[in-house]
């Protein structure tokens, strides 16, 4: 019998997203993530094989890249000269290397997490917390000489519930309308439609360094360093409805930037899209993807992944119908960690890579296939074309400044490379386990320490 929720005959994974949240912008492109849940899985189709390649250089590393309903594509960025936030308002369409640049607002800077994560909403405006602690609103339109111009809107001032010197590390819209948000130092809050701020605080000595996710049932995930949280709101505040610790290990890995799991939670499942909560543990010798059920937090099925890669993730895990994909990260060659990460054990490793499929069954779950391809960025599951699209490292296991990166095409039911298109440049063109964007015009931008490169 094949696995519930994929073709039995041709392994080709199927099932539903989640609802789209009303209060987000198109679905696959408002959220580093794609959506509310962080499936990491898109509607829309990658670029052909053979596509050009055009290269972006804003003088920023560029995490995070959204599109709104008008086709023009935010990102917010890191510029090199200063490490202040910068938002940069492309537009996919435009031919040359330089011209996709309209303009920039430059924010307060904060941490090295902080002002990673933000969404659209359904305005089209970039919604994060900036180094002061304020939750924006980032908005874009027609100047009178008609260039575009973008502004920033204040919605609530954090500062007096976040401490000083901690720094919001994700953020995310409930189907209510409230901002929910978490902290470096684990403090997770909410700002409602009327600015209200309401926050509960993590055990002590738990740090969150990836995004949260949301279900339209009202829950949202979070994963810290030591636990899986599924919350929701009472009475207006935030309550944890259940907690669930996995194994964290003795150490931080190296290609990690916390001591604990690298997922940002997934939301997804065969139904609804959104039944079962998955994420990557830290475990010393081999890491393991937990699924649990959303509403109990009662563990569906734990299996090994990676086992013929690296023992270790730092990305979110694709989660769709019964289906579920995990990158290793292990040995990636980050220029810098957050503060307090702690030590690297060992210091360095081998970038051997590895991506695994994973499919729930009628009696747990089981691989069905684990690909030896070098990831270097979060890969994105293309439900038009069946395809998980990421970008290569091309060079030694161990990871040299000469490396160079391919556009990769794998293909979702059987782990095979259907494509590569090599890119140029090397180490200033590293995608540094960023995430891409695919458009729906049909191009992919990647986000690097340097900016941007879009294949299509």
């Amino acid at each position: 019998m094949g696995p519930v929720g994929a073709d039995p005959v041709s392994g080709q994974v199927t099932g539903p997203l989640a609802a789209p949240n009303p209060f987000l912008g198109p679905v696959g492109t408002a959220t580093m993530h794609g959506d509310a849940g962080s499936s990491d899985v898109t509607p829309l189709a990658g670029p052909a094989p053979g596509a050009p390649v055009t290269v972006y250089p804003l003088g920023a590393a560029c995490p995070t890249l959204l599109e709104g309903s008008d086709g023009l594509v935010v990102a917010l960025c890191t510029a090199i000269a200063g490490q202040a936030p910068t938002v940069f308002l492309l537009d996919p369409a435009a031919p040359g290397p330089l011209a996709g640049a309209l303009t920039s607002l430059a924010l307060t800077k904060g941490s090295l997490l902080g002002g990673v994560y933000a969404y659209l909403d359904n305005a089209d405006r970039l919604v994060l917390v900036d180094g002061d602690r304020r939750l924006l609103r980032v908005a874009h339109e027609r100047a009178a000489d008609g260039g575009w111009q973008l502004s920033a809107t204040e919605q609530a001032d954090l500062s007096g519930a976040i401490p000083e010197g901690d720094n919001v590390t994700g953020l995310v819209p409930d189907w209510s309308g409230n901002v929910w948000f978490a902290t470096g130092h684990g403090l997770v809050g909410l700002v409602n439609a009327a600015g209200r701020i309401e926050t509960v605080a993590l055990p002590s000595g738990e740090q969150i360094a990836n995004s949260i996710s949301a279900a339209s049932n009202g829950a949202v995930a979070v994963a810290s360093t030591h636990a899986l949280y599924e919350l929701a709101a009472k009475d207006g505040a935030p309550v944890v409805r259940w907690r669930a610790a996995y194994e964290r290990g003795s150490a931080r890995k190296p290609g990690q930037l916390s001591w604990g799991t690298g997922s940002t939670p997934t939301y997804f499942g065969p139904g609804t899209g959104e039944e079962y909560l998955a994420l990557v543990d830290n475990a010393d010798d081999q890491v393991r993807l937990l699924i649990l059920a959303s509403g109990s937090g009662e563990r569906v099925c734990s299996v090994p992944v990676l086992t013929e890669g690296g023992p270790g993730s730092e990305n979110s895990p694709i989660g769709i119908g019964n289906s579920v994909f995990v990158a290793s990260t292990y040995g990636y060659p980050y220029p810098a960690v957050p503060d307090g990460a702690g030590p690297a054990v060992p210091a360095t490793a081998p970038l051997r890579g590895g991506l695994t499929r994973v499919d729930l069954t009628p009696t747990g779950c089981a691989q069905v296939w684990d690909s030896p391809v070098r990831s270097a960025a979060v890969p994105k599951l293309s439900l038009a074309d069946g395809g998980v699209h990421t970008l290569r490292r091309v060079g030694p296991e161990t990871a040299t400044p000469l490396d160079g990166y391919e556009y990769v095409v794998i293909d979702a039911a059987t782990g095979a490379v259907r494509a590569a298109t090599p890119l140029p440049g090397t180490v200033a063109q590293d995608p540094l386990q960023m995430a891409a964007l695919t458009t729906h015009g049909g191009a992919l931008l990647q986000g690097t320490v340097t900016g941007v490169v879009r294949v299509g």
